[in-house]
């Protein structure tokens, strides 16, 4: 019997403009906010559902991209931010091919 592997996911919750760049590009290096701090701001699937609130409540077309954090490599850093809780922060852009799943956030059950 072989046991899969357990890939740990991220996720990145994108305003319908910044999907439809990333969508268009094959490349996103980062919303106005994450460049400002320079890196990708991440969520894990439990912090998901309090970064959608508190920064994407009001966006009617917002979009989870998903990721596994194990393919970011390297440049992905997990740092103290809000509340003292690890958050993934990417240090480099996210590429249109390392997506594993995408939805509308008004469509995700993880969000409601």
């Amino acid at each position: 019997m072989t046991l899969g592997v357990f890939r740990m996911r991220v996720y990145k919750l994108l305003r319908a403009a910044e999907w439809t760049a990333f969508d268009e590009a094959g490349s996103f290096a980062g919303s106005p906010d994450d460049l400002r701090d320079g890196f990708v701001h991440l969520s894990t699937a439990e912090q998901l559902p309090g970064t959608f609130a508190r920064y994407f409540a009001t966006e009617a077309d917002a979009i989870v991209a998903v990721f596994n954090a194990d393919a970011l490599g390297s440049a992905l850093r997990w740092e103290s931010s809000r509340g003292g809780a690890l958050f993934p922060h990417l240090y480099r852009g996210l590429r249109h091919d390392e997506i594993v799943e995408i939805s509308r956030a008004a469509d995700d059950p993880r969000l409601h």
